[in-house]
């Protein structure tokens, strides 16, 4: 599909009235894990779009332009309205960051798989083992403050083991920022990929930000505080993907685009019927604001869509969020990589003056004061061994090792 081909006649904008926006609910016993993780999903794409167009309008001289884009920015607050209201009173905290990290683990190998471009590839293998180290460490917090066990909520799609320990993930922010990408030479698909993991990773930034210290044990706020400084890292890394040298209006027809792409492929992916029918409307929605977008575009800059999409503009393949064990697992070899500048490197190959071995002193000056160590360590204490859902062994032998939490690797050499 090529959603320009797509547009409405009519690129008026209806809004929605209150009964539309509160819709009910799903159930969080019976609804499936990667619906919930669709419903996050969009709602960190809405997030994004929002505050591009509130960032599009303190930096933009015309005012028919920022009416234009308050007009679009009305209804995308109205959906991400509705997407919020799709979360139960009754899911915690905790659960619903369950469903942030399986998105973020299982949506960053998804992407990964199908990344042309190294560089982006190498940062979405790289985040990922980290991301995945968070499932494991809520997932430990969720059994041992709620009784409830993780692998019921991501429905045996996901793996509950170690990853690249949080701990190893405190880096100086000089080795969180990579190369960009070219918009003009990069393909489709790298162009959706950079925009959709920074939107989604900043929404999972924001949520720890503001609800982390609403957890209800001390212990909890820790982990929260300290797993939003990395996810902190991840936008820094992902951000830096995307193309400084897009026009802002060039940025804005992209920012629908990706929207449209999204919706449609949630509408495609999901089992849900209500939800599926939110998805549908959203996406006519969408279509709108792209028409609106790439009219303003040609306006005032004199170029037509099709120049921004000089490959053509038919969506790629669809996202589809399914299981990734076997390849999360291949990605596991590099559980030992950190960053270095813009790339990334063994630990046992960085220089031994490097800024990320002084970052490490300077914030963890104790490891017994570490929170994300504290929740595994306090977990085996209780229970003798620590909290896990595998299918196999680790595939790093040194995190086989369930009585004891491993807070070297990836840390320090040889380790």
């Amino acid at each position: 599909m090529n959603p320009f081909k797509e547009l409405p006649k009519d690129s008026r904008i209806a809004y929605s009235n209150w009964k539309s926006i509160a819709v009910p609910s799903y159930d969080k016993n019976t609804t499936g894990p990667y619906t919930k993780t669709r419903v996050i999903l969009m709602n960190g794409t809405e997030f994004e779009s929002n505050w591009f167009l509130h960032h599009l309008n303190r930096h933009c001289l015309n005012n028919e332009i920022r009416r234009a884009a308050a007009e679009v920015r009305r209804q995308e607050q109205q959906q991400q309205k509705r997407i919020a209201a799709l979360k139960p009173i009754d899911e915690t905290i905790l659960e619903t960051t369950i469903g942030y990290e399986q998105l973020a683990v299982d949506l960053t190998a998804e992407m990964a798989k199908k990344e042309p471009n190294p560089i982006v590839k190498a940062q979405l293998d790289f985040a990922l083992l980290e991301d995945f180290d968070h499932l494991y460490r809520y997932a430990n917090l969720l059994d041992m403050e709620e009784g409830v066990h993780t692998e019921r909520l991501v429905g045996g799609y996901t793996e509950i083991t170690p990853g690249r320990p949080t701990i190893s993930e405190h880096r100086h922010p000089n080795d969180d920022v990579r190369f960009y990408i070219n918009s003009w030479q990069d393909s489709l698909i790298t162009r959706l990929h950079t925009g959709i993991i920074t939107a989604a990773e900043q929404q999972t930034m924001n949520y720890y930000m503001n609800l982390g210290s609403f957890y209800h044990s001390d212990l909890g706020r820790k982990l929260y505080t300290e797993i939003a400084m990395i996810e902190e890292q991840h936008v820094t890394g992902y951000g830096s993907l995307m193309d400084p040298a897009c026009t802002l209006l060039e940025c804005w027809v992209m920012h629908e685009y990706t929207e449209c792409y999204l919706y449609w492929s949630c509408y495609q992916d999901e089992s849900d019927e209500r939800i599926k029918k939110i998805w549908l409307m959203h996406f006519e929605e969408e279509l709108k604001h792209l028409k609106i977008a790439s009219e303003i575009l040609l306006k005032y800059e004199g170029r037509d869509w099709e120049q921004l999409f000089v490959g053509g503009a038919e969506f790629p393949s669809l996202l589809k969020l399914k299981e990734n064990k076997e390849y999360i697992r291949e990605v596991m070899k590099s559980v030992r990589q950190t960053g270095y500048k813009e790339t990334t490197v063994n630990i046992n190959e960085l220089p031994d003056g490097s800024e990320f071995f002084k970052y490490q002193k300077q914030v963890n000056p104790t490891e017994s004061q570490v929170a994300s160590h504290l929740v595994i360590d306090k977990y085996i204490k209780k229970h003798g061994e620590d909290y896990r859902f595998e299918n196999k062994p680790n595939v790093e032998k040194t995190l086989r090792e369930r009585a004891v939490d491993n807070i070297e690797l990836g840390r320090k050499k040889g380790a």
